[in-house]
């Protein structure tokens, strides 16, 4: 492969937008204009992000010869809208999570991206862990023995107040899961990424804490919450998307699993984490300590296994880039997930399998969720049909 620096556009200016605009940057890719909600706010991004180009509409953006790879980073009800009009336009992508607000739609963007030669990716950035490769090869390797149980949580505490406010509490603009379209995804994604296997049944209790919050009057970021210092003038919102949730898991090989899903619980600002047991040893990790992998044993020592790349298999050196006692963290999977799209984008084998999240993997996603939201509506356990 030639070493090529690509050209990328960003949509959408929120706290994601910029995480991804340095991930690229940091492997040399140039970003070359933005996108916002108006021509106002992508200027005054691209000043303080320091960006040549601040277009008026995404449709112009897209229009530009010169980028090659667009970050959807839009609120979620766009997601499909600007993903269809970006490849159609021959741009590869990389979308935020979830894919799209419905399976319907998420469906329809595997079928469109099955007939084009480009990348198209979710944004499942946590994965890019070095660490959560390391697992993933541990299980493949068969060290765990046959796993029976997969259990963990996604924990928040940005939207613990009634005046705390985001979009995604808007059915019409977030879907209609937030919590666990926002952050279980995550977790689902990450347990079958490592374990490899895959949900087939789902018993969910979706819960809304606060069911009339203080929506404010102007525009408030994703995890502002104690930042904010400024007296606000609000409105009261009846709310019914859920800010917490335990679901209930039943795998493919019979093993069966728990999720707490919450964004209400206090002192948790980013934390998630999975256990997986098998009959012969177990592992653990947890976000807010990234650089650590736990090893649980019957008959011996744990073992907590520190990232170091000159001790671990190929596949987790491959998404490492600093030596043992350098942390990489949250901003880092970006870059590695980046990295990847590009490597498969030079190869220009768009037949070959993927090795980042693809939009099938996003699609399995939406089809999970949806049984989540009809099993927590119905009292019932709820079979994953793809």
């Amino acid at each position: 492969m030639i070493k090529k620096n690509f050209k990328v556009g960003v949509v959408g200016l929120g706290f994601i937008g910029p995480a991804h605009i340095e991930g690229v940057r940091r492997l040399g890719d140039v970003v070359v204009g933005i996108v916002g909600k108006d021509l106002q706010e992508a200027q005054t991004a691209a000043e303080a992000l320091h960006v040549e180009k601040a277009y008026a509409t995404f449709d112009e953006m897209i229009a530009d010869p010169e980028i090659e790879i667009v970050h959807v980073c839009s609120p979620n009800y766009l997601h499909y809208s600007h993903t269809v009009k970006a490849l159609e336009a021959g741009k590869h992508v990389i979308c935020e999570k979830p894919l799209t607000v419905t399976a319907e739609e998420s469906k329809a963007l595997v079928e469109l991206a099955k007939t084009k030669q480009l990348a198209c990716s979710v944004n499942y950035n946590l994965r890019y862990y070095p660490v959560n490769h390391e697992a993933r090869e541990i299980v493949q390797k068969g060290e765990l023995g046959k796993i029976h149980n997969i259990h963990g949580a996604y924990l928040q505490d940005w939207l613990l107040y009634p005046t705390d406010w985001n979009w995604r509490l808007l059915p019409k603009e977030g879907g209609a899961l937030c919590s666990v379209a926002d952050i279980g995804s995550h977790w689902i994604d990450m347990v079958m990424f490592v374990t490899g296997l895959r949900v087939s049944e789902v018993m969910a209790d979706l819960g809304t804490s606060i069911p009339v919050r203080k929506r404010p009057l102007g525009e408030v970021e994703t995890f502002a919450g104690k930042m904010t210092k400024k007296e606000m003038a609000y409105e009261e919102v009846h709310v019914t998307g859920d800010d917490f949730a335990n679901i209930l898991f039943r795998f493919d090989n019979g093993a069966k699993g728990s999720l707490a899903v919450s964004q209400v619980s206090a002192g948790r600002k980013n934390s998630l984490s999975y256990e997986i047991d098998g009959s012969a040893s177990a592992l653990a990790w947890n976000s807010e300590s990234p650089d650590a992998l736990w090893r649980g044993y019957r008959g011996r020592y744990n073992e907590v296994l520190i990232k170091d790349p000159s001790l671990m298999n190929p596949a987790a050196q491959s998404v490492a880039s600093y030596p043992g006692g350098h942390t990489e963290g949250f901003p880092d999977t970006f870059k590695q997930l980046a990295k990847k799209v590009n490597q498969y984008i030079l190869k220009g084998d768009f037949s070959a399998k993927p090795d980042f999240p693809t939009f099938e993997d996003g699609h399995r996603a939406l089809v999970i969720e949806e049984a989540i939201l009809e099993s927590s509506q119905t009292g019932k356990w709820v079979k994953i049909s793809e």
